[in-house]
């Protein structure tokens, strides 16, 4: 027989509520292991399915949770569940106080887990320390996501940005919806379609979505779709980030013709400059500088296409939409004259979107918040250095990206 004292002192440690009661605590010295055996004392027993109280039918076999270790020894809970006998619902197996439904570990143990993997995005680093299997830590994240996100608010959201993340190899890719003010993901959904935005902007309650003022998306038509449907007042803002990226793929298109045009004649200017068209002048060091000047006295069309791009990084210092506009147009006539096919067909896919631009200046915001989270996804799936599923991929950036209040 255990000693009252121990017994007793489990009692209090674990917590347990009047109905159970610390059986045995049993040590093994060869296994590293601490056993609590738990035994059910109530009369009645609860329905989980109604929630009404009913006579128990009997207990189901063992189960065993794991628990915080004591000291070095890992310590393991067993248990027999009672099963109650609802007149509605039939028997039904009581859930353990101590532990989510379907899970093999307690409360505070999974809260250890989430504290831990909080701290150190390395899932397989957490796995290791603690003799977990991947898919166990994996389950806990899940679980930990489930709470949070069964916790979060209908709290007005004004200003959303909607961005791809590429998921795997072959043109692959999720959606995520980010709250730019709270920086933080909102959700995610497999492909890019209209159908997969939808499901997105439905995520949110209809209240939220109706408080809704900006979308900032990519001059992707799937998007635009799906942000008219299910948030058709709130206007659709085009930002700097992605007009930045297709302009700079203009000047490296226009810098490819180029190069391979003058390597036919031997002039190999153009070899090895890749990055120095893509820097920013305040980003270049003194010797960068030197030599992009260098390359701009060559009178190159490589040197047209980074002048008009980098003019339009005024676009965005404007004060004014009027202003905006006419800037807009000085500088379209400007890449009309230029002849420069990569740099106009930017250009035109700027003007069938050019509502969606100006929008900025109504709003002024940016998917820069996106971006950085983008970023921190990048981190995040570099570190699992990929994923077999959507599901995993979607855990991990909600659990480090959303914001959740996962405590247990």
């Amino acid at each position: 027989m255990q000693s009252l004292t121990t017994t007793a002192h489990y009692q209090q440690l674990l917590g347990l509520p009047s109905t159970w009661m610390v059986e045995n605590v049993d040590l093994s010295m060869t296994a590293m292991q601490v056993v609590i055996r738990l035994v059910y004392t109530g009369k009645n027993a609860i329905c989980t399915e109604c929630g009404e109280t009913c006579s128990i039918y009997d207990q189901a076999p063992e189960q065993k949770w794991r628990h915080l270790d004591t000291m070095q020894f890992e310590t393991i809970i067993i248990a027999r569940l009672p099963r109650a006998n609802c007149k509605e619902h039939g028997v039904k197996t009581v859930g353990a106080p101590w532990a989510d439904r379907h899970s093999r570990f307690t409360l505070m143990f999974e809260g250890f887990v989430v504290q831990l993997l909080q701290h150190c995005s390395n899932t397989q680093a957490v796995s290791t320390l603690l003799g977990l299997s991947w898919h166990c830590v994996d389950d806990i994240m899940r679980r930990a996501v489930k709470r949070g996100m069964a916790r979060r608010g209908d709290d007005s959201i004004e200003h959303l940005g909607i961005d791809e993340k590429s998921f795997r190899a072959g043109h692959q890719y999720v959606t995520i919806m980010n709250d730019l003010d709270g920086g933080r993901v909102l959700d995610v959904v497999e492909t890019r379609t209209t159908k997969a935005t939808v499901k997105l902007l439905t995520s949110l309650a209809a209240k939220q979505r109706k408080k809704v003022l900006s979308v900032s998306v990519d001059m992707w038509n799937p998007f635009a779709h799906a942000v008219r449907k299910k948030v058709p007042q709130a206007d659709l803002v085009h930002d700097r980030y992605h007009i930045s990226k297709y302009l700079n793929d203009a000047v490296d298109a226009v810098r490819r013709q180029e190069s391979r045009a003058l390597n036919t004649t031997g002039d190999k200017t153009l070899i090895g400059s890749k990055y120095a068209w893509l820097r920013n002048p305040e980003n270049m060091s003194d010797k960068q500088r030197a030599d992009f000047d260098q390359l701009m006295t060559c009178e190159l069309q490589t040197g047209i296409a980074w002048s008009l791009k980098n003019m339009f990084r005024a676009f965005w210092v404007l004060t004014t939409r009027d202003a905006a506009e006419y800037f807009f147009q000085y500088w379209s006539d400007a890449v009309d004259r230029s002849k420069l096919k990569p740099i106009i067909k930017v250009k035109d896919m700027m003007v069938r979107h050019l509502e969606g631009i100006l929008n900025f200046f109504r709003h002024r915001t940016t998917n820069a918040v996106s971006e950085g989270l983008n970023s921190k996804i990048q981190l995040i799936k570099a570190s699992a250095r990929g994923f077999h599923s959507f599901e995993s991929y979607r855990t991990r950036i909600l659990f480090y990206c959303g914001k959740l209040d996962m405590a247990i």
